[in-house]
């Protein structure tokens, strides 16, 4: 179960607790942006849902039309560069929506086109490991990876971990959701859904 919180740095000393973490009292958020959320279930995300980020790289080509056909990487800003297109916000976009905006751009150009927009590569999912791992950093991940491959990836747990006490951090806007995770269970087959995909941004904290 997630339980979404207003979080700040200094609110890590929680992560050893047998509790879930107070909200943090604020005036500012309002009530509704506190409320839990359901956590993601523990398949891959979809490359339809997936949403495009900086160095992120993309096969786009134009059907019948060579000189419209290339491999681009996004921008540091977020932006690509495509003949015809110009310069066209890529970053915070899905697939489908970039390639229905730049469809409707090329149109003016190639009447009734058929553009083919696929993602090569994945550069801008970024994750931090932090806590009792062998290896704590940030990490750049370019497959789908879930918390247990995030913790293969940090060098796995040290001995001194508390392993049925993980969480997961994702912020939003206004506020944090946190996922739980208990190591021992997951590995035995039990409550596989804690074994979420991880997203852009998102924290592991091992206590």
């Amino acid at each position: 179960m997630a339980v979404v919180i207003g979080f700040s740095s200094s609110d890590l000393s929680w992560a050893g607790s047998n509790d879930a973490p107070p909200p943090a009292k604020t005036s500012s958020m309002p009530e509704e942006a506190v409320s839990p959320s359901s956590p993601l279930p523990a398949t891959a995300p979809d490359e339809e849902g997936y949403l495009i980020g900086p160095g992120d790289v993309l096969d786009i080509s134009v059907w019948k039309d060579e000189a419209l056909t290339r491999a681009c990487v996004v921008r540091p800003d977020g932006f690509i560069s495509f003949p015809l297109v110009g310069d066209i916000r890529a970053a915070g976009k899905t697939m489908p929506q970039l390639k229905s905006e730049m469809e409707k751009r090329l149109n003016r150009y190639v009447p009734e086109v058929t553009l083919f927009l696929d993602l090569k590569q994945i550069n801008s999912l970024i994750v931090y490991v932090i806590g009792k791992v062998n290896n704590p950093g940030r990490f750049v991940l370019n497959v789908d990876t879930n918390v247990l491959q995030a913790l293969a990836t940090a060098g796995g747990l040290n001995i001194f971990a508390n392993r049925n006490k993980i969480r997961i951090l994702r912020h939003g806007t206004s506020d944090t959701t946190v996922y739980p995770f208990e190591y021992d269970e997951v590995i035995s087959g039990k409550r596989l859904e804690q074994n979420i995909y991880l997203r852009r941004g998102d924290v592991v904290v091992i206590p």
